[in-house]
This record gives C-alpha cells, structure tokens and sequence, in this order.
C-alpha cells in the first residue's frame, strides 16, 4: 500500500464548485481517501476526532478563513503536526507572509492543474 492509498486529506472549502475541483484534482493523482467540509468551524470539529494527515484549504471562507483555521490547526496539540496547504486565488504578500508566521506547508494558487496539485502535495507528504 503507497502514501497515495494512506494519506487522509480534508478539503474545506464553502463553494461547492471550488471543493469539486480539489476532489477532481485528488481524484487524478489516485487520491481517493479524502473528506470535505464547507466551513471552517465545522473542518476543525471533525479534525479533532477524525484526525487527517493533509488539509487542503481555501483561503476566502465566511466565518473561520483559512489564515484562522491554519492558526487554529497550529495551537491543538492534537492536529498541530496537520499539513497544511491554502488554496487561493490572489495570494497577495501579506497573505503569504502572515501563513508562513502560522505554520503554512505549502500554497497553491487557483486556478490549478492535477499536475501542480500533485506537485504542491508532494512538497508537503513525499512523493506519491
């Protein structure tokens, strides 16, 4: 069994469009093992008891955005050690500087190919 079969990932993000291309994304790499949650608050619950090894999360989000769900994933010692990946279409400077301060694996910009999307992972879990 190879990291593909292995790795759990979570997709948060609150556009049904947006989580649908991620999980495409996954799909292409042989990524099927995954869970999706459109809302921040609700992705950081289910973290606490179904712990993943990857999240995968959009950036603009009402309520929790991914900036405060990284910070938030960051201080529980039990999800602490989660990859995590930001998805986003304008990841301006100050974006980039504030996730890097909280802990940020890896970013990738929207739009994204299978391609890109398996080399952003890889950077984060090793080759698949």
């Amino acid at each position: 069994m190879g990291l593909k079969d292995s790795l759990r990932v979570m997709v948060v993000d609150d556009m049904a469009t947006s989580r649908g291309l991620i999980t495409q994304a996954l799909d292409d790499i042989g990524i099927s093992n995954y869970i999706t949650e459109n809302d921040g608050r609700r992705a950081l619950q289910r973290m606490g008891s179904n712990p993943v090894h990857l999240v995968l999360s959009d950036f603009n989000m009402p309520g929790l955005d991914g900036l405060g769900l990284l910070k938030a994933v960051r201080e529980n010692p039990a999800t602490q050690k989660m990859g995590f990946i930001l998805v986003t279409g304008r990841p301006t400077p100050e974006i980039v500087s504030e996730a890097k301060k909280l802990g940020l694996n890896n970013m990738i910009k929207k739009p994204f190919s299978s391609a890109s999307m398996r080399q952003c992972i890889e950077s984060v879990v090793g080759r698949l």
